[in-house]
């Protein structure tokens, strides 16, 4: 995952400059049809069929354990809700914002795999599937 050049500034401004930041109390992840810019945000489509609603997850260290390696992943599987009627369409790329709707978009990633999300289909990212590396 890439972080978006809103959170490089903040981080960067914290460690560098002694600026406060303060994280997210809720993570909101998302799933995209086109794929946002990894940088700006700029031109991502999210998905908008029947039933969509970002995943949240809380900012804690059960659902985020400790860095290990210069990465970071998920360490509890993160659901979101059944789609309805028609699907959610071909899902390309995820993204994770600081809320529900809106919001700052902090990093995103292109899927290793599309997936076509049919109605029913049960919509999830195992432990370790959301990786964060800063390199």
């Amino acid at each position: 995952m890439s972080f978006s050049d809103n959170l490089e500034a903040a981080l960067l401004d914290h460690v560098f400059g002694n600026t406060a930041y303060t994280p997210p109390a809720t993570f909101h992840v998302a799933l995209f049809t086109t794929a946002p810019n990894t940088e700006t945000g700029a031109s991502g489509v999210e998905v908008s069929g029947t039933g969509y609603t970002r995943a949240a997850v809380t900012n804690n260290t059960t659902n985020w354990p400790a860095a290990s390696g210069g990465s970071k992943s998920n360490g509890t599987q993160v659901n979101f809700p059944t789609p309805g009627s028609g699907g959610w369409g071909n899902v390309v790329a995820f993204g994770i914002y600081s809320a529900s709707t809106g919001g700052t978009l902090l990093g995103s990633a292109n899927l290793a795999i599309a997936k076509t999300i049919n109605q029913n289909d049960p919509v999830n990212f195992p432990v370790g599937q959301l990786t964060i590396t800063l390199n």
